[in-house]
């Protein structure tokens, strides 16, 4: 098994299961939830501010891990709606101004804690 990460900088696991997993030169995140770090509870607004805190606690995973958005080789978006799609697009490509990595992104049925957005990520060491 590889080393776990955490930071007080991202929402706590709200579950079995660690922010991030180092193994090797690997970074592997979970999946991140907009949920605010101080208050464990999901951010109100649309869809865009939800994708904002997403990426903001995934920033602070890498950090945690030694690594940034730079050494992303890897992302996984989920969406309760790809209506969302050119939103969640716009908000993540800053992120990712040059070099993005590669990428799926799907609708699923549903998130949790009623999220709209969820975003994983791999990347090196």
């Amino acid at each position: 098994m590889g080393t776990p990460i955490h930071t007080d900088a991202a929402p706590k696991a709200i579950g079995p299961y660690s922010q991030a997993i180092v193994a090797g030169n690997l970074i592997f995140t979970s999946g991140q939830i907009p949920l605010d770090p101080a208050t464990q509870q999901l951010v109100t607004g649309d869809i865009r501010a939800q994708t904002e805190r997403v990426m903001e606690n995934l920033g602070a995973v890498l950090q945690a891990a030694g690594a940034g958005f730079a050494q992303v080789v890897k992302s996984t978006i989920f969406l309760a709606d790809l209506a969302d799609f050119a939103i969640v697009n716009e908000v993540y490509g800053k992120r990712f101004p040059s070099n993005p990595p590669a990428r799926s992104t799907v609708q699923v049925a549903a998130l949790p804690k009623g999220a709209k957005v969820e975003i994983e990520l791999i990347a090196l060491k």
